[in-house]
């Protein structure tokens, strides 16, 4: 049981109360006190002191200094006015029990109060960041929409200034071709001139001569159609460069069927492939390939990445479904994610295939060739 602590001093003012209790050589550590308006405790074991304050008190504004064994209290009065004792006196068991509940009752309540203002406090200011976060983003994504719109505006006016100066270099280029046709019509127009004087100049010297007999007539005439006539042909060479065959062997070595069947196979394979969809526009022409897109799926199955392989199969597929490779490779890559339904259905679609287009294999042959492909 503690021992009741009676050797204390207090003093007073009309506002204030000044508690001196001595600690007894108490480590400051082990010194509880709690406060409230009309009670005050210090448990300091084994030492115990309890005072049911005169009148109440602010205790928000109440201090304690502890130092030198000394506790130091001092007490704001809610009302000035001056204390006849510090604690009340005729108080029996029964009342203390109730002051003390209502007391920690005070305290709870205050300090869930304090709690909740802290929680209020805390919510503003997480609030109040966010709501200053999402401002920032959006000033830097509003800048960063200016920026685009500039560089739009920026691209639009060099793309116009372009376009007009192709504009104006076409009527130039334009200009030009008719300045050209321009020329060629009056020099074509001068030889006509030209060709006119001479055939007048010639019709007179045909009359003239036509006096002197029929013998010179006849010669002046044959040498005119001579001259008419154009003169022969030069005689040139013409070189024809023959296509070289796709598979240059040797005759005896030659084989021709296997090379016109693979042939065949791939201009099935080219007209089998959906290049018209639009989101194979941007693809490059060995990414249309669906020999190319498999092999690149077997290399990333290789590297265990199975998800990039099954898109590499489905994109071969999409241009390709002829091919029942594709859908094996397809149906190993989901065996090995444990997609076991959707190996199944690959793998019949494989067998489908084989046996439509190829021909017919036995189910168990087939089992053994997908043991084998699957590594199991």
């Amino acid at each position: 049981m503690p021992l009741q602590v009676s050797d204390y001093s207090w003093q007073q003012t009309k506002t204030a109360v000044f508690l001196s209790l001595p600690l007894k050589g108490v480590c400051v550590r082990d010194t509880d006190v709690f406060c409230t308006e009309n009670y005050l405790k210090v448990n300091f074991p084994p030492f115990l002191f309890e005072a049911f304050l005169y009148a109440p008190i602010d205790d928000e504004n109440s201090k304690a200094k502890i130092g030198n064994d000394t506790i130091v209290f001092t007490l704001y009065k809610k009302e000035a006015a001056m204390w006849e004792t510090l604690s009340v006196t005729g108080v029996d068991k029964e009342m203390m029990q109730r002051i003390r509940e209502k007391s920690i009752l005070q305290a709870q309540e205050r300090a869930k109060a304090a709690t909740e203002a802290k929680a209020a406090a805390k919510r503003e200011d997480q609030k109040y960041a966010l709501s200053v976060m999402m401002k920032i983003e959006e000033e830097e994504r509003k800048k960063i929409e200016d920026m685009k719109e500039n560089e739009r505006i920026k691209a639009t006016k060099e793309l116009e200034a372009w376009k007009e100066y192709q504009r104006k270099a076409e009527e130039q280029k334009k200009i030009q071709r008719e300045e050209k046709l321009c020329q060629k019509e009056k020099h074509i127009k001068e030889e006509r001139k030209k060709l006119k004087s001479k055939n007048l100049t010639r019709n007179s010297a045909s009359r003239n001569l036509a006096a002197k007999g029929r013998n010179s007539e006849n010669i002046f005439t044959e040498k005119l159609k001579e001259d008419s006539i154009p003169a022969p042909r030069s005689v040139g060479t013409i070189k024809i460069n023959f296509t070289p065959r796709v598979f240059p062997t040797a005759l005896r070595e030659s084989q021709v069927a296997e090379e016109e069947e693979w042939l065949h196979k791939q201009a099935e394979a080219r007209r089998a492939m959906n290049t018209d969809i639009p989101e194979f526009c941007d693809l490059k022409e060995e990414e249309k390939n669906p020999e190319w897109l498999k092999d690149k799926g077997n290399k990333l199955f290789a590297t265990e990445n199975y998800l990039a392989a099954i898109n590499a199969y489905n994109l071969a597929i999409r241009l390709n479904n002829k091919i029942p490779l594709l859908y094996l490779n397809r149906a190993a890559c989901h065996l090995k994610l444990k997609n076991l339904h959707k190996a199944i259905e690959d793998s019949s679609k494989a067998y489908r295939i084989m046996k439509r287009h190829l021909r017919l294999i036995h189910p168990t042959k087939l089992y053994k060739l997908m043991l084998r492909r699957f590594g199991m």
